[in-house]
């Protein structure tokens, strides 16, 4: 296991007695029985022999994804109940109106086929008074009827109700059919392209001296005095002052992981990264990623692509479709795939079509324009303190900076002096820093260090420990006990079911979202083990043994270890099931 910096851990606790009893007081007697206790491997063992060198080539290849795992399960649909019936109720049974439907359509066969409920109470029911997976739920014992009838609280559902959905943004299925058939009205977006293009170019655009047949050749029945309109509008603003702003972050990033954070005092979140092409084809997995919680008083989706057509046409189809605070525009995605293409960090080296990008999206927006990029693409190369000035020109209402280049990806400290320059260059406009904050030490050396900072934005400090954000509001450390990170991922487990559904396929997403997350919860090392506190970022501890087996469980590095925690919230996996982490970085074993 490389490290760049080692943890100091407690003698007591490092590689302690397997025999010794530990407290599982706080375990309940349920968790008990399905808890892995984890084995002492240097018991009665000879050190193990020193790791060989391993050359670039080695090291090259554990960097980066694990490009070739697949999915984390396969659902059989001659096993699985028809949409059409989920929800039966009292009453005529509904029919399927599909043609050639591979779904099974016998409710009483299906009910005799499910296997055993997860757990007797379904967290869906409880808090609104109806399971939308009705017969299909894992957890469907206190909502289903003897009879096979889905049975709903009329009363509960409709105080739910009242406040409206839970979860905003949906597609809507005529705006995802205009989408796919492409006859959604994308003639302003278009217009204000090809508009601000001719200014460049050196044509006038004054509204008097715009020639306006020009414009009209162009866009149709889009006149010139559509796009002054357009250009001369106010945005709404956002107060980023002091705010602590949850990054955008891709695959972990989810909604119900959003929500915990929200629940620790972030202040702003965003969605995960959305790829504009996907997005402008209906794609409903990507439709996915913008959804919002009711819980996000600020939120914003961050778009990647790599060019303006796309960004600008996105921009509008957002705006009118969904509510969201802000847009922003990734500059920092360092994936090959994006990069190759042109998008995330391959805009860096593209300044003129970046201009474009942030020109023609920020004037197609009546909202804020933010920007998150990395320094430059080349460890030698900072261009961000170059391009800031240009995008404040263009139109950007916050960039944040996240301290490395894209040749280093995660493996160098963030350079907290080069955001400082960013920051200084890009004023007036406020400027978020990002990069290796884990604590609330980490928070105020950076305040410190760039004092023109607005505030910050945290991406895997939140992922390790996403109380983080309580610490910074409390300026203090919390030394969190075992029972209360197993209770945060209860809670992960509920807002899961609530998001993916409490389904076969709800269950097993929320299992592979969650074991995503505990590749970087693992991470965190309890404070009251520490001799010196805080916890660094990059540092990694040596193995050790916690106050009680569920914390050392929590700690291990291992897959296996992570899948064993999943089943005591969601039951066995099933036998199709395998889980390789999105990062061979959190892949140790």
């Amino acid at each position: 296991m490389t490290s760049i910096g080692i943890c100091k851990i407690k003698s007591e606790y490092i590689i302690a007695e397997q025999k010794k009893e530990l407290n599982l007081d706080l375990v309940s007697d349920k968790d008990k029985e399905k808890l892995f206790i984890h084995k002492d491997q240097h018991d009665d063992e000879e050190p193990a022999p020193k790791k060989q060198k391993l050359s670039k080539k080695e090291k090259k290849k554990l960097k980066g994804q694990n490009k070739s795992r697949g999915p984390t399960f396969r659902i059989e649909r001659s096993q699985e109940l028809c949409s059409s019936l989920i929800s039966t109720l009292d009453g005529e049974t509904p029919k399927c109106e599909r043609k050639n439907c591979d779904f099974l359509h016998d409710a009483s066969k299906y009910l005799e086929l499910k296997p055993k409920d997860i757990g007797e109470h379904c967290y869906n029911y409880q808090i609104s008074g109806k399971c939308s997976r009705g017969l299909a739920c894992r957890f469907g014992s206190e909502h289903i009827s003897s009879e096979g009838r889905n049975e709903v609280d009329e009363e509960k559902y409709a105080q739910f109700t009242s406040s409206g959905p839970p979860t905003k943004n949906h597609l809507e299925y005529n705006i995802q059919t205009a989408l796919r058939k492409r006859t959604y009205n994308f003639d302003l977006s278009e217009a204000l392209v090809k508009y601000n293009d001719l200014r460049k170019k050196g044509f006038k655009t004054e509204k008097h001296e715009t020639n306006c047949e020009e414009i009209k050749v162009l866009s149709g029945t889009v006149t010139d005095e559509d796009i002054i309109t357009l250009r001369k509008r106010e945005k709404l603003q956002i107060n980023w002052n002091d705010k602590l702003f949850l990054s955008p972050l891709t695959t972990v990033g989810n909604l119900p992981f959003r929500r915990i954070c929200k629940e620790f005092g972030v202040d702003v979140t965003c969605g995960e990264m959305a790829m504009c092409s996907a997005l402008l084809q209906g794609a409903p997995q990507e439709w996915a990623l913008v959804k919002r919680h009711k819980s996000e008083d600020i939120f914003g989706v961050q778009l990647c692509a790599n060019n303006p057509h796309l960004l600008t046409k996105c921009g509008q189809l957002l705006t009118n479709e969904t509510e969201i605070d802000f847009i922003d525009l990734n500059l920092g995605c360092p994936i090959e795939l994006v990069y190759k293409q042109g998008g995330g960090c391959g805009l860096l080296r593209r300044p003129k079509v970046l201009e474009s990008c942030v020109q023609n999206l920020s004037d197609i927006l009546p909202i804020p324009l933010t920007i998150k990029m990395r320094m430059g693409v080349y460890n030698n190369e900072n261009v961000a303190h170059i391009l800031a000035p240009k995008m404040r020109d263009c139109g950007a209402s916050l960039i944040t900076i996240h301290g490395r280049s894209r040749e280093q990806r995660y493996t160098k400290s963030a350079n907290w002096e080069y955001i400082k320059t960013v920051a200084e260059v890009a004023a007036p406009i406020p400027v978020l820093g990002n990069g290796d904050i884990l604590t609330y030490q980490d928070y105020m050396k950076a305040k410190e260090t760039v004092p023109q900072l607005a505030g910050v934005m945290i991406g895997r400090g939140a992922l390790i420990k996403p109380w983080i954000f309580k610490e910074i509001k409390e300026q203090k450390l919390w030394d969190i006990s075992s029972s209360e990170r197993f209770d945060i991922l209860k809670k992960y487990t509920n807002y899961g079911l609530e998001h993916w559904g409490s389904d076969n396929k709800g269950v097993e997403n929320t299992r592979r979202f969650m074991l995503e997350w505990l590749s970087f919860l693992y991470r965190y090392v309890p404070v009251g083990l520490l001799e010196c506190p805080p916890q660094k970022i990059n540092e990694r501890p040596p193995f050790y043994k916690g106050r009680d087996e569920l914390e050392t469980l929590m700690a291990s590095p291992s897959a296996s270890d992570w899948i064993k925690i999943s089943e005591m919230l969601l039951g066995p996996v099933p036998e199709n099931f395998h889980f390789l982490p999105k990062h061979k970085a959190n892949s140790y074993d």
